[in-house]
């Protein structure tokens, strides 16, 4: 089982020694680029799994794939560039479903959880919320379940919230991607890996 739990949500935009802006580097490429490497791993296993924790955020974002990284969002904000992100995983792991159908694939939603990195990159969110937030053991139960339970019945490629697939898109929402758009972003995303490998 590979979970995809690294992250960030930095609220400048920051460039690394890589000229990558940060929260792509390491929100999208950074799962890109550890995902595709463990592929192969992962098809020699039994019952491989791969769980990318994502977030209810990206249901406000549709996804862009003419501003990787941000450099036409001005002024910059840093929780649009995360949802953005999150919304870029879920295209992976949806994509990466309908390629290798030998791994199980999820992205999941954990719930507002009352961590450090809320606290840090959302205070004003986390004052306003911090009496309704999940602990951090709710936060990962679905990410337990999914690493561990009977998914024959589960659909690869799904998102998961409270232990059930839920939609990717809220109601009449202007989110939805072309397929296109979701194969271009693939393709930018190998082009950028290709640099590491």
């Amino acid at each position: 089982v590979l979970i995809n739990n690294a992250g960030c949500m930095v609220n400048t935009r920051e460039v690394d020694e890589d000229g990558l802006e940060k929260n792509f580097a390491t929100n999208a490429l950074g799962t890109y680029i550890l995902t595709s490497g463990l592929i192969p791993i992962l098809l020699k296993q039994e019952s491989p799994r791969v769980v990318t924790v994502s977030s209810g955020g990206m249901l406000v974002q549709k996804l862009d794939v003419k501003d990787l990284q941000f450099e036409k969002m001005n002024p910059f904000d840093g929780t649009m560039a995360y949802a953005q992100n999150k919304r870029q995983q879920v295209v992976m792991t949806e994509k990466w479903a309908e390629k290798y159908k030998e791994i199980f694939f999820s992205s999941m939603h954990p719930g507002w959880a009352d961590t450090p990195a809320v606290r840090s990159s959302m205070p004003g969110f986390h004052q306003k919320m911090k009496d309704r937030l999940r602990t951090s053991e709710q936060g990962a139960d679905t990410i337990v379940w999914l690493a561990v339970a009977d998914i024959s019945k589960q659909t690869s490629g799904s998102f998961y919230q409270d232990r059930k697939a839920v939609a990717t898109h809220l109601p009449l929402a202007w989110s939805k991607a072309s397929d296109s758009d979701k194969d271009k972003l693939m393709s930018e995303l190998e082009e950028m890996a290709s640099k590491f490998k």
